[in-house]
């Protein structure tokens, strides 16, 4: 059975493109005073054969890890703003950023994105909604607008430099606020917006130094980090208050 597995495999054409890749780091440290960071993607295109023709273009994304989101409706009831019907999407991305070589439509054709699931409304999943909402859609789109304003969902079209039909580089900026976990950072190769080569990498996000024992503390020993929180307030107010005292003295 590996024996006819091996034949298969010598069997099948080498791919006419492929990636190579390189990232300016691949681990990203969360200290108290982190305000973001920028990612510098750059490869390149390996050929075994002459260069095929069509269009070449580049696509680079960046995906940060996906959790649950409740999105709802804010109303103005009695002279005041509430939240009413909400839907449950089960799974968004915390940040995800696209950069691409050219207009996102030119270098992937719209059966490749349903099937890859590039663009950011194909990485949002499924949602759940109750029967007195009528167009669950529109929260989707509240989600990514609200999202889009905090930088944190990135549509770089034209970002991707592609020189000699070789060489390839882009630079990402992530944001202060990021979610701890793994990053998965995936590179498209097309031609004509269909996909010929395709690699994908992970960006590693930790927490790391005050920040992480404070975010350890509260998960672990919840009580005794409430208990130095309010400590902390505690003796904030009372300097604030003789600092004042002293100002006017």
């Amino acid at each position: 059975m590996r024996f006819l597995i091996a034949l298969l495999c010598l069997a099948l054409p080498a791919a006419a493109e492929e990636i190579v890749l390189g990232l300016s780091h691949d681990e990203v440290a969360i200290t108290t005073s982190f305000d973001g960071s920028e990612i510098f993607v750059f490869g390149a295109v390996k050929r075994e054969a002459p260069m095929p023709d069509g269009e070449l273009g580049v696509i680079v994304t960046i995906a940060g890890p996906s959790v649950p989101v409740t999105v709802r409706r804010k109303e103005r009831r009695f002279g005041i703003w509430v939240n009413t019907e909400g839907v449950e999407i089960e799974a968004a991305p915390s940040y995800y950023a696209v950069a691409t070589s050219a207009n996102f439509d030119d270098v992937l054709s719209i059966r490749e994105n349903l099937r890859y699931r590039v663009s950011v409304p194909s990485m949002i999943e499924a949602i759940s909604a109750p029967a007195t909402v009528i167009d669950a859609s529109t929260y989707v789109q509240a989600l990514m607008r609200i999202r889009e304003d905090a930088d944190s969902y990135l549509l770089l079209e034209g970002a991707v430099v592609i020189d000699d039909d070789t060489l390839f580089r882009t630079r990402i900026q992530l944001p202060s606020a990021l979610t701890e976990g793994a990053y998965a950072t995936r590179i498209y190769l097309t031609r004509d917006g269909e996909v010929v080569s395709e690699y994908e990498t992970a960006i590693d996000v930790r927490k790391v130094g005050l920040e992480r024992w404070l975010f350890t503390l509260s998960r672990e020993q919840p009580v005794l980090y409430g208990l130095m929180s309010l400590a902390i307030a505690i003796f904030a107010g009372w300097g604030a208050s003789a600092a004042f005292s002293l100002l006017r003295n």
